[in-house]
Parts: structure tokens; sequence; C-alpha cells
């Protein structure tokens, strides 16, 4: 098969096209033939070493394998299964639960040996993968390429509501909210709780789209008002911010919370190191989360809230399986709405 490995820590010249063997399903593993696979910041930080420093960076403390397959947000149809899996399962279309854990209900992703799938296994930047039955759910829409939208993106944006315990008609002012976490916060903290969002972008370009995705108000963080902006259009502060910023808004964000409010963040693209005051903190009794991926459960609840048309996929552009650097390059460009896909 034709695969995107990547061989080391570094730029996308780190990215090369190969031609090896198709895996073979373990006993209650799946062979998936992959349809699309979307591009997320975590293949990218997995890749840049990010995630740590040297032989650790990765979402295990002993580093990333390399050569490695990265993509995890992949749906593509079952086509041979492990001895242990019926054979009914032969024929479905799936998306993939992104992670392997021995976690307990309701805890997997807190599991010390939550494993991710594109960082501690092969994922879906290549024509087949490997995957445990158990971890492929079906597809919530018909289109491979709508539904691959979802998984990675979609369950932190889900848990990171979820977070929050957002209630009907308070203020959630999102941060990022052009990007693939960020316009999934947009829809589901209004259109499947009820929020009243503001919607922080860049270029309000966007603005209209934004609006169709639930923000009842658009800013862009490139004023020199930011928070005077968004405490002026809540008339007054907000509940609840969702950020995957960092330090970029990282002080807008404190500033325009009400006491009692709620700060979670799943992403730092604007800085991954920030100073905080904590008197701002203790002063105005301000909840932090940090928060990434999700619980099986949750994923179970995207996909019925996706199928029910609750939220909508949104693709900004589609990448043929060896243009990965290109993709991955684009991915990185600001101004972008929604999310980016490789197709095998």
């Amino acid at each position: 098969m034709k695969a995107v490995q990547v061989t080391g820590y570094g730029d996308v010249d780190k990215l090369i096209v190969v031609d090896i063997p198709i895996p073979e399903p373990k006993e209650n593993e799946v062979l998936i033939k992959i349809k699309a696979c979307a591009i997320n910041n975590t293949e990218i930080w997995m890749r840049e070493g990010a995630y740590g420093t040297d032989s650790q960076s990765g979402w295990r403390p002993e580093g990333v394998q390399f050569p490695r397959i990265p993509g995890s947000d992949i749906t593509g149809k079952i086509v041979k299964v492990g001895k242990s899996v019926s054979e009914s399962h032969i024929g479905r279309d799936v998306v993939l639960f992104p992670f392997t854990s021995s976690g307990e209900k309701g805890a997997e992703h807190l599991s010390l040996d939550m494993s991710f799938i594109g960082s501690e296994y092969d994922g879906g930047y290549a024509e087949y993968v490997v995957w445990p039955a158990e971890l492929c759910f079906d597809m919530p829409l018909p289109s491979y390429t709508e539904s691959a939208v979802f998984s990675v993106s979609g369950l932190t944006a889900w848990h990171m509501v979820n977070q929050i315990q957002v209630q009907p008609g308070e203020t959630i002012v999102v941060t990022g909210a052009n990007g693939g976490v960020g316009s999934l916060n947009v829809q589901i903290a209004s259109k499947v709780f009820g929020a009243k969002v503001i919607a922080i972008v860049g270029d309000l370009d966007s603005k209209e789209k934004m609006k169709e995705l639930g923000a009842a108000h658009v800013l862009s963080y490139k004023t020199d008002s930011l928070s005077k902006e968004i405490l002026e259009v809540n008339k007054g502060p907000v509940d609840s911010v969702l950020d995957v910023v960092g330090d970029a808004l990282f002080s807008t964000s404190l500033e325009v919370l009400k006491n009692g409010g709620k700060f979670c963040i799943s992403g730092s693209a604007g800085g991954q190191q920030t100073s905080l005051d904590f008197r701002k903190m203790y002063l105005k009794h301000i909840t932090m989360y940090g928060s990434v991926l999700g619980t099986k459960d949750e994923f179970k609840e995207m996909l019925d809230a996706i199928s029910e048309g609750k939220i909508k996929p949104v693709i900004d552009k589609t990448f043929p399986l060896e243009n990965a650097k290109e993709a991955q390059v684009y991915f990185k460009n600001k101004g972008k709405l929604g999310k980016i896909l490789l197709l095998p």
C-alpha cells in the first residue's frame, strides 16, 4: 500500500511517501480501507516535537517510535477481520475512535496507558489501517469525507463543553472559532447545549459562516480592544471561555470572565507558555480545565448529534494523500475555515 511516514522530529521534509505491505489484522482487529483522513494539530506537533523534547515527545512518556504513519481522523470500509471478529463486520463503513486505553468507563482519556492512533500506532495517512473492532463505529453521515472531520476535533470539543457544564442561555467565548475544534465548539455549545456564543476569529470574512454555525457575535482578535468589545456585545462578563489559542488570548480570557467563570483549554497554537497573575484567578473564583479527547460515551453522543443534523461538517480543502507535505503546510496557514483532509 501507499503510505506517508514521519521519519523523525523536524519539518515537513520528515514526511516521506513509501510503498509498504498492507498490515494484517490481529485477533481482535479489523483491516480498514481508508477513504478519508482529516489533519489535526496533533500530528504536526508530534512531528515537530512540540509535546516534549528530543526522544520524549508523544502521547506516551517514551516518545514516538519512527518511522510512524500519522493521522487519527479516519473513515473507511472494513475489508478483513481478525480470527475473533465476526465476518459480519466486513463491508461496514466506519469512523475510528482514536485511542486505546485500559481506563475505566468514563475515564478512558485519563489512563496512563492511553495510546493514540497516528502516534503510538500507525494511522490514517495511508491506504489501509488496522484497528480494534470494538473501537470502530458506524459513520454518522453517508459521506466518508464529511464523516472524517469529527473524530479528534469533535470529541475534544464535545468533552470541553461537557467539562464546563454549559447551561442554556449562558454566554461562551470560543477562541480559534474558524479552526477544527473551534468551529465545532461553536456548533456544540450553541446548537446542542443552547448557549450564546461569541466567536473569536482573525479575519471577519468568515463572519456570516460563523453565524450559520451558531455564533451570536463574531469578533476579530486583531483589534486592540478585544476585551472591551466582548464585554460590550455581551453587556457584561461571560460565563465561560473555550480556548484553543493559549498565550495570545489568555489575559483577555481572564479579563472577560465573570466571578465564578470557567476557562477550558485544549490547544496552544498561539503560544504554549504564558504568565499568570494568580490574584486574578483566585479573586474572581475562576475554575480552569485542561482538556483533550474524551470518553467512548461522549464519542457516541457526538455521533448521534451529527446523525441528527445538530452538528455540521465544515471542510476547507482536500488534498491527495501524496501531497501530505503541502497539506500540512496549508493547515498551519491562518484564515482557513474548518478541516483539511487527505484522500487516498
